[in-house]
């Protein structure tokens, strides 16, 4: 039986996307923006990363854990996830390393970084090793550094690998041991961690890497065992505008500004991964999309993953651009011009990876590497 296409898990995964890229733009950088007041809006687009590996460990579940139980080679399985996530890591890489040349090849302290840091950085990227602090090119700790984002990669790969290797072989039962086991263990971390809540996993510093290490351990298992209920239970399909309305929901859980306080915010980041994603991933599954709906729908699914792995090397450029030269828009261009051209230059640059090397790249090596059945 075919599996079924969930077009608007997919399209969510792009607002989900977008509003990472807003929230770079406006966090990110804000402290190098002239706005007439303070910003923080979207503010929790960092919680789209936990939005993203529960999403996967769902799809991964529905996909194959049926196949690696009976005909699928973990050794075909890594190489499935190897086309699908690297050809746009390389891209990342390279952009980021474009970017980094441009900027002048300094930290931001303005210390010039050697031809040979630069070469060997580059060369961890690419084959989606961390950067340890000796090689940070940027001197901000970023596991990273020529392209920031990549942390949620890395461990998308380690939970790519731990799914095949591990997790499928769980029974239901026990995987919903592991995923309670997990919620305490990520829970206790978000309220006991210096900053408040979970916004962590892009650096080499010890807890910021157990972060990002517990946000993958729970959203992947969260995922699958979700993917394992949903099979059993093949709850009826839902009519309506289903895309539209958990759309909206992201958006707002995402967009809301800083709720003030650690304790808050904690306790907000806790309530979204551990109900709100699940439940909005949950009616996505039973939503339905047809005609040049979901066309567009499907549209914004496939730009999620170009836009995510491209997009920071921009926000980097603009940084340095503004640290160099003070603020030199003030005063004849208006602070939310940047912003805007940083957006739509992301969206396009993502678009052109899609079309013209992504998907072309990735339908070259299946066809190599896989027989169709």
């Amino acid at each position: 039986m075919d599996k079924p296409r969930y077009d608007i898990l997919d399209g969510l995964r792009g607002i989900a996307a977008l509003m990472v890229l807003l929230y770079h733009v406006f966090n990110d950088a804000k402290s190098f923006f002239v706005w007439p007041t303070p910003v923080n809006e979207f503010f929790h687009g960092f919680l789209a990363v936990d939005f993203f590996f529960i999403l996967s460990g769902f799809v991964m579940g529905y996909a194959y854990d049926q196949r690696l139980k009976e005909d699928m080679t973990l050794g075909n399985f890594i190489k499935r996830r190897f086309v699908r996530l690297h050809p746009m890591v390389v891209m990342g890489v390279l952009i980021g390393l474009v970017a980094f040349i441009i900027q002048g090849c300094e930290k931001w302290d303005g210390t010039e970084v050697s031809v040979q840091a630069l070469m060997l950085v580059t060369l961890l990227g690419l084959f989606m090793i961390p950067s340890p602090n000796s090689l940070e090119v940027r001197g901000n700790t970023e596991i990273f550094p020529l392209n920031g984002p990549h942390w949620s990669l890395f461990f998308e790969y380690v939970g790519s690998i731990f799914y095949g290797l591990f997790l499928h072989k769980l029974s239901t039962k026990w995987l919903r041991v592991w995923v309670a086991c997990a919620i305490v263990s990520i829970a206790g971390f978000a309220l006991m961690s210096e900053d408040g809540g979970i916004a962590y996993g892009w650096s080499s510093e010890p807890t910021s890497f157990l972060g990002g290490a517990l946000r993958m351990l729970y959203g992947y298992p969260m995922g699958l065992l979700m993917a394992r209920v949903y099979r059993e239970r093949q709850p009826k399909p839902i009519k309506g505008h289903i895309f539209l309305l958990c759309s909206i929901a992201l958006i707002v859980l995402l967009g809301l500004p800083f709720l003030g306080g650690k304790d808050a915010e904690s306790i907000y980041q806790l309530i979204c991964i551990l109900s709100f994603f699940p439940t909005i991933i949950w009616y996505g599954a039973r939503g339905t999309v047809t005609g040049v709906r979901q066309k567009v729908v499907s549209f914004i699914g496939r730009l999620s993953y170009p836009l995510y792995a491209t997009h920071f090397p921009l926000i980097y450029l603009y940084i340095a651009w503004v640290g160099r030269d003070g603020h030199p828009y003030e005063g004849y261009m208006q602070p939310w011009i940047p912003a805007v051209i940083a957006i739509v230059a992301s969206e396009l640059i993502a678009i052109i990876c899609l079309l013209f090397y992504d998907e072309p790249l990735r339908k070259w090596l299946t066809k190599k590497w896989f027989t169709s059945k």
